[in-house]
């Protein structure tokens, strides 16, 4: 039987099928900032599953919120 999955930022990298290593995902971070006025979703470096995913987790308030929360942080240094 599986376990529940972690939400972490490492699961959320490999949800979206991106590389989930820490390395590779501080340099998604560090390539990918975004302006202060611009939405994590509204971004064009995601695909449109990646977006839809991410828009939709949000707005069920589902377990992942608080890791997309935290990478929408990470990815606005000026906010």
């Amino acid at each position: 039987m599986l376990g529940e999955p972690e939400y972490n930022m490492n699961e959320l990298f490999a949800q979206l099928g991106l590389d989930n290593s820490d390395e590779a995902i501080n340099q998604f971070i560090e390539k990918n900032k975004l302006a202060k006025d611009e939405k994590l979703v509204d971004s064009d470096i995601w695909t449109d599953n990646q977006r839809m995913f991410l828009q939709e987790e949000w707005k069920k308030d589902a377990a992942w919120v608080e890791t997309i929360d935290e990478l929408n942080v990470r990815m606005h240094p000026d906010a």
